[in-house]
């Protein structure tokens, strides 16, 4: 196995984890225009249900994925209608909504905790998703195969949604301007509901996907946001392509930095890469 070809793969399947995050993330915040950090503990949530459900209650996994995918969806779209939304009929400012989704973040990990403790846990147990492919000398799983295939799934589902569906464009409407689409009689809090439905639960699936990767814990959605935020601003928010090629750019430069150096400096080598691009091209690869 030669390290450069698996170098290549770390960073395709790493950039095709962050696009995932990415995607949902920037479908967010381009409608609600703050930064939502509870949106990383989704991922959690999607990984510990389907654990609960194939695991505890002893479900098919593939009927257990599909209810995991659903719940998260339906949790995202509860915190909105119950707590965001709230906030935001009370004029709240970014900053409010921005201390809320913490509190929400924080209190979603410490139930997960509480129910199923603090331990790492895996969900390769049911079905075998270690077997082991080689691509030009580099080795690649099954499920790593999946995420990649998913993202690029996830990916065109998104543009077609966005751009060729009447609800993408009432999306696209809020994104640009939600007072005026309000004005014109969009249902803008209707629309953002359904909008935290569907970035949550790509994201509780791009848990689950990590959950049979390398396993789950309470505190995995804390580091996958902060790698989706950084492909988002890299490749610029609120753009699709932007953020796929944020994604996979931060995949690269993290694998490749690491080359000769331990890999306890990849988190550091994915700010230096969000500061330079802070500094020298603030709105990112492409523009909104």
């Amino acid at each position: 196995m030669g390290i450069l070809p698996q170098l290549i793969l770390n960073s395709i399947i790493a950039g095709a984890i962050y696009t995932l995050v990415a995607l949902s993330f920037n479908l967010i915040y381009s409608t609600t225009k703050f930064f939502n950090l509870a949106h990383g503990v989704m991922a959690a949530i999607g990984g510990y249900a389907v654990f609960y459900f194939s695991k505890t209650l002893g479900l098919d996994i593939h009927i257990a994925i599909v209810l995991g995918v659903i719940l998260t969806g339906f949790v995202g779209f509860g915190v909105d209608k119950f707590i965001y939304l709230q906030l935001r009929k009370r004029k709240a400012s970014n900053m409010v909504l921005l201390v809320a989704s913490l509190g929400v973040m924080t209190a979603l990990q410490a139930i997960i905790a509480i129910l199923f403790s603090s331990r790492f846990k895996t969900l390769s147990g049911n079905i075998d998703t270690q077997k082991i492919f080689t691509i030009l000398g580099g080795v690649i799983t099954q499920t790593q195969l999946v995420i990649l295939l998913s993202a690029v799934l996830i990916m065109a589902g998104f543009v077609i949604f966005l751009y060729k569906t009447q609800f993408g464009k009432t999306v696209r409407a809020i994104s640009d301007d939600e007072e005026v689409a309000r004005i014109i009689g969009i249902n803008t809090n209707k629309i953002i509901g359904y909008i935290f439905f569907i970035g949550s639960a790509v994201t509780g699936f791009t848990g689950i996907l990590i959950g049979f990767d390398v396993g789950i814990e309470p505190t995995m959605g804390l580091s996958l946001l902060l790698k989706g935020v950084i492909a988002s601003i890299v490749g610029g928010v609120g753009n699709i392509y932007g953020g796929v090629l944020g994604a996979f750019l931060l995949g690269f430069v993290e694998n490749f930095g690491i080359w000769k150096i331990s890999g306890e400096w990849k988190d550091a080598i994915a700010f230096a890469l969000l500061i330079v691009f802070l500094i020298f091209r603030p709105r990112g690869i492409m523009n909104k």
